[in-house]
């Protein structure tokens, strides 16, 4: 059984403009845990998943530090803790999603897409064209269905 046979094609997704609040109340409202997050051409750009916005309400982790000779030497690589206070305080979705998202193509295997996202630690994943247009979504409760479907 291959993706495009299980996959929703009626995907919610929000774009990378909406605001982190929006995302918020879709996911409440179509009681699902993720969101594919897309440009102005549909393509696939990012994710957004409770545990994004989970992340928000994290308490800051300050950076470890030496001060030598009136220099700071950070033992952590700063783009790290600029990128956990754009996810902290980001008011667009863009600024809290996840931006390495895993994806695959309509003809792969349910054995391929059970593997990442168990190999990834994923929910769901988006199903792309070509051209990482997106054109549908496997989450986990689709691969469960499908294994009972093929028992009857």
């Amino acid at each position: 059984m291959l993706a495009k046979d299980i996959m929703t094609t009626d995907v919610i997704s929000v774009h990378k403009d909406d605001k982190v609040e929006d995302a918020m109340k879709l996911l409440l409202e179509k009681d699902i845990s993720g969101l594919p997050v897309v440009d102005d051409n549909n393509k696939l750009i990012g994710i957004i998943t409770e545990g994004d916005l989970i992340y928000k309400s994290n308490n800051f982790h300050f950076p470890l530090y030496y001060s030598i000779f009136d220099s700071y030497i950070f033992l952590e690589n700063p783009s790290i803790i600029e990128e956990q206070l754009e996810k902290m305080t980001g008011y667009k979705i863009e600024e809290v999603m996840t931006k390495t998202v895993y994806s695959a193509k309509a003809d792969a295997s349910i054995n391929d897409i059970s593997t990442l996202m168990t190999n990834k630690d994923v929910n769901r994943i988006p199903i792309v064209d070509d051209n990482d247009i997106l054109i549908g979504i496997v989450a986990r409760k689709d691969i469960i269905k499908s294994y009972i479907d093929s028992e009857k």
